[in-house]
């Protein structure tokens, strides 16, 4: 027999989940202007792309994964992706807008936003990520874009509400058209607190990355030794 007190009792709210935010790098591309693959280019001792995924494993993104293409076998090889998933586009030569696409089915379903990153940006760090995370959880915001010298650049987060425009997508392009009109998009300015978004396209864009002991890259040997004259 149930009590009066129990039947009066109204049924339990169930608690929405709290907001999870996953990882896309996106590493498929070509690298043609670099005229070799610069994802695993040295940059103090570690490939280019090592970085990237060093700094996502050691933030708070609930998981990650890497969308390779071009040289998929070479990278997978030439890097430890730690706690980060590899993944494969197969289409990578049709674009970005594919490798994008390849990482956000790749997420767990859970997750309520990604936070996309490209594998040629060095020297983001944990503290930008965790930042846009965090702004993403708080705000709920339809998309949290870092500003880099003026200008709109990933780390962006996208809330789940974008990708079906995200899978829309064709060719080499990416959101900025789409987060372009938007009033909904909360911009985050990087400071040199949060790190750098230059990226490698170039062999001179490697050559001004400069390693610890600030001889340039090209000059560094396998034993960390400079050759330099």
């Amino acid at each position: 027999m149930v009590e009066a007190s129990q039947q009066n009792r109204l049924p339990l709210r169930a608690e929405p989940d709290p907001p999870q935010i996953g990882g896309v790098i996106l590493a498929a591309g070509e690298a043609r202007r670099f005229g070799a693959q610069k994802l695993l280019a040295p940059l103090d001792g570690r490939p280019l792309l090592q970085h990237v995924i060093d700094v996502a494993n050691a933030s708070c993104l609930e998981e990650i994964v890497v969308v390779l293409g071009s040289d998929a076998e070479a990278i997978a090889a030439g890097v430890q992706p730690g706690r980060a998933r590899l993944v494969r586009n197969d289409d990578y030569a049709s674009g970005m807008a594919s490798s994008l696409q390849a990482g956000l089915r790749a997420l767990d379903s859970r997750n309520h936003a990604a936070l996309v990153l490209l594998g040629d940006m060095p020297r983001v760090t944990a503290t930008l990520i965790d930042d846009l995370v965090s702004r993403g959880k708080e705000t709920r915001a339809t998309a949290v874009i870092s500003v880099w010298r003026g200008r709109r650049s990933p780390p962006v987060v996208l809330h789940k509400s974008l990708w079906p425009a995200a899978f829309a997508l064709r060719g080499d392009v990416g959101m900025r058209e789409i987060l372009g009109p938007r009033a909904d998009v909360l911009e985050v300015t990087v400071t040199d607190e949060l790190g750098s978004l230059e990226d490698v396209d170039t062999p001179e864009d490697h050559r001004r990355l400069r390693v610890r002991d600030d001889t340039p890259v090209a000059f560094r040997r396998s034993d960390g030794r400079s050759s330099a004259p």
